[in-house]
């Protein structure tokens, strides 16, 4: 039985110091901090995850701040441009609102579509589209309110060492639907409202390197663990390596690299953030695994403080 990715579940970015990564995500541009916790393999390093006011899938993009790391370099093996969705009339605002934070901004268009491309403080390559297509984010910070604030993702562009292989995994193994092609990009769509357009560039790009500025993975959805069992079974099948499940805590995991070196996750849609905190006051406090609370003192003591800060 086929199968068909319903699109993105979240994007996990690697940046520099945690307060200018807050201020930007939140204060700027309007997401929730929905989860403060650590990395699983470096618990003295925060994991911070943003999204709309439900952190539903779709919506997340996730950072480990590591503020004296050396900078990377996007290119091949990565998502090379992060992509956002707003209500179809905000790209007037989000214009508007980026000039005022002195933040430049590029006017593209691709496949009929305006977006106002930008980069974040630590170099991530990231853009605005509006579309109609996806709920409104109810969340309001200082002026981004639910008429302008991100809905969750347009998607992404990928920068591949093997363009071939990855267009042919993401459309005849993961599901998605070619659209067309222009300027040297192809463009597919999965079945989701939001995070649901996927740019693959069909020229090579030069390698990639891990580090501050650089996506580190992109995530796609699974309904359930079940549906992963499936989604690892049939990613197998098509001969690459699968990761047994990780407990994530806020979801489970399975991670494999395609053959253009991009690193997939592939995540559950449940439990979700609310499993450890109440869903009105997520991103509040520092949430830790189990394994970490013994040492949650010591870890508090290491970690920067952070804090949520409305910058109108």
């Amino acid at each position: 039985m086929a199968k068909i990715s319903m699109g993105i579940h979240h994007i996990t970015a690697v940046v520099g110091d945690p307060q200018e990564n807050v201020d930007f995500y939140a204060g700027v541009l309007g997401l929730r901090l929905v989860k403060q916790t650590v990395n699983f393999d470096d618990p003295g390093t925060y994991h911070l995850y943003f999204g709309n006011e439900g952190a539903e899938p779709g919506t997340i993009i996730t950072f480990f701040p590591w503020g004296d790391a050396y900078k990377g370099r996007i290119g091949d093996g990565q998502v090379g441009v992060t992509s956002y969705v707003v209500p179809a009339e905000a790209l007037g605002f989000w214009e508007k609102r980026l000039a005022k934070f002195k933040i430049p901004t590029v006017k593209t268009e691709r496949f009929g579509e305006q977006y106002l491309t930008f980069d974040d403080p630590h170099g991530l390559h990231l853009e605005i589209i509006a579309r109609e297509e996806g709920r409104p984010n109810t969340w309001s910070m200082g002026e981004v309110g639910p008429e302008s604030a991100i809905k969750g993702f347009g998607g992404a562009t990928l920068y591949s060492a093997n363009p071939e292989k990855t267009a042919d995994l993401l459309e005849n193994t993961m599901g998605l639907e070619r659209v067309g092609e222009e300027n040297g990009l192809l463009r597919l769509r999965s079945t989701s409202t939001i995070g649901n357009i996927i740019d693959l560039k069909l020229t090579r790009e030069g390698s990639g390197q891990i580090g501050v500025g650089t996506v580190h993975h992109i995530a796609w959805r699974a309904l359930d663990n079940e549906d992963q069992l499936d989604w690892k079974q049939h990613i197998e099948n098509y001969g690459l390596g699968v990761t047994p499940v990780q407990d994530r805590n806020y979801f489970n995991s399975i991670y494999f690299r395609e053959y253009g070196d991009i690193l997939f996750e592939i995540a559950t849609d449940p439990p979700g953030f609310a499993i450890d905190e109440p869903e009105n006051a997520l991103g509040e406090k520092l949430m830790l695994p189990k394994q970490y609370e013994k040492y949650r003192s010591g870890l508090e003591k290491d970690l920067d403080p952070i804090a949520v800060r409305v910058l109108d």
